[in-house]
């Protein structure tokens, strides 16, 4: 039971009596709370900027001597309520419950002022965290939870925070312990946010930004998204879950998610606003398609850290990020189709060369090659374009997950140029030079699936038939010429 706010009510006169008899409870409780009188009042902060000693020092002695004092007066204060609540006893009691609660709040600031650097949450995601709280019946502290020697700083640090908190909770003054906590925990993770290059950019400046500066944008979100997920969210939330795991989980939530939530939905909310914003121009599919694989490479550690219903919007974001990105992807793969059958050079390559188009194609479609993983769980949901399974289907990739889906858009893809090279070599005015011209320029198509990672997607069957097909072509040239 909280024992922040009490209300005392005079009593209704009543004719006198003959004084209560003490028993030997009351006796223990004026025990009690002169025990934890002569603790409280040694430890009093005259004023906010009292230099005193710090309570949580050394061996920690005192600091679970003051600790125990208040839950022992908390135990008291109980009892009290129950016979009397408006006994001076009780008024006595709140006044020195006020006047702890008082010192433990700086003691709570200073240790989190003072340990910024030792308590950062890239140190705290990698500090091994033994186990430190109030004993089972909720009255004491054990020396245990003071530990010193030999343990690292953040750890002692994490242990006085907890202390105090369990502490400050248990008597009704979490809002004020968290309240402080959030102050102080909330700038560390925004100042990291800034330093890692994350920007709280609006839709219209990203839609205004040229290629270049957005492309840097993004290599600075790909650096930082790493560090803040697997660095600076995790170790705040392991923070949090350490301080104020216990009893009350939802205090540790809470207080992570209005830490964190702002600076998150800004880092996480950056991918859907450049997939939104820029225009979808094929030179632009390779940064989102780093973006997309970012988002997919993080979201299970994402989902463990925000897995809260108080983080539930995080969640919700990186979702539409995603699925942004994958739009925007499909949009660009159009847009790419649609360039290559469009393309409209009337000249013959001299001597049946290889076409600049041929070149091109295929290192777009090799470099789209490099995101097997990514584009196989966006390509699922493009419209189908009914090309016959012969065509890509290959025993080796045989129950591979996305392995049909992209292997059909990439063979796709290279049947649309092959079909424009057939229209290009009817440019030519000997038949023979039209062969020599898709000889080689098949031949570079074959050459370059073989080698990258075209080769393993569309399989050996294929790379089989288009080879046959590149000899089909060099016997046509030969009867020509």
């Amino acid at each position: 039971m909280g024992l922040k706010n009490l209300f005392f009510f005079k009593a209704s006169p009543s004719p006198p009596s003959s004084p209560p008899t003490r028993t030997f409870s009351d006796s223990l409780m004026d025990q009690n709370i002169e025990t934890a009188r002569a603790i409280i009042s040694k430890w009093e902060l005259i004023s906010p900027s009292d230099q005193t000693a710090p309570l949580f020092s050394n061996t920690r002695q005192e600091a679970k001597q003051y600790l125990n004092a208040v839950m022992s007066l908390q135990s008291t204060m109980q009892h009290l309520v129950a016979l009397d609540s408006s006994s001076d006893t009780l008024v006595q009691a709140h006044f020195l419950m006020q006047l702890a609660m008082k010192r433990l709040q700086a003691e709570f600031y200073r240790i989190l002022a003072q340990n910024r650097d030792n308590l950062h949450p890239e140190s705290v995601a990698s500090t091994d965290h033994r186990s430190s709280s109030v004993s089972d019946d909720g009255s004491d502290f054990s020396d245990d939870e003071f530990r010193f020697a030999g343990d690292s700083v953040s750890t002692v640090a994490m242990a006085d925070l907890k202390a105090i908190a369990e502490c400050m909770v248990s008597a009704g003054y979490s809002e004020e312990c968290v309240k402080i906590y959030i102050l102080m925990r909330k700038s560390i993770v925004d100042e990291s946010l800034y330093h890692f290059g994350v920007e709280r950019l609006s839709s219209s400046q990203i839609q205004k930004m040229d290629w270049e500066a957005l492309e840097s944008k993004i290599k600075s979100w790909l650096n930082a998204v790493k560090i803040a997920v697997g660095s600076l969210f995790h170790g705040e939330r392991t923070l949090c879950d350490y301080v104020f795991g216990s009893p009350e989980r939802k205090t540790a939530e809470s207080c992570f998610a209005a830490i964190c939530s702002e600076g998150a939905t800004s880092l996480f909310g950056f991918p859907e606003k450049v997939a939104k914003c820029s225009k979808k121009t094929p030179e632009k599919m390779f940064r989102t398609l780093d973006l997309y694989e970012a988002i997919s490479d993080n979201r299970q550690q994402i989902e463990s850290i925000f897995s809260s219903e108080s983080t539930f919007s995080i969640r919700s974001q990186v979702l539409a990020s995603q699925a942004r990105l994958g739009e925007a992807v499909g949009t660009m793969l159009n847009n790419f189709e649609s360039a290559i059958q469009k393309e409209s050079s009337k000249i013959p390559m001299p001597g049946g060369e290889i076409h600049p188009l041929t070149r091109y194609v295929m290192n777009y479609i090799a470099f789209l090659g490099d995101y097997g993983d990514g584009l196989a769980e966006i390509v699922g949901d493009w419209r189908k374009n009914s090309l016959p399974e012969c065509y890509y289907r290959s025993p080796d990739r045989e129950g591979k997950k996305g392995s049909s889906e992209i292997a059909e858009r990439m063979a796709w893809l290279i049947l649309v140029l092959l079909c424009k090279l057939d229209r290009k070599a009817e440019l030519y005015k000997e038949v023979a030079l039209s062969y020599l011209f898709l000889a080689n320029n098949v031949q570079y198509v074959v050459v370059k699936v073989r080698n990258t990672n075209l080769g393993l997607i569309l399989g050996e069957d294929w790379l089989t038939k288009h080879e046959l097909k590149v000899k089909e072509y060099v016997s046509k040239y030969d009867q020509a010429s």
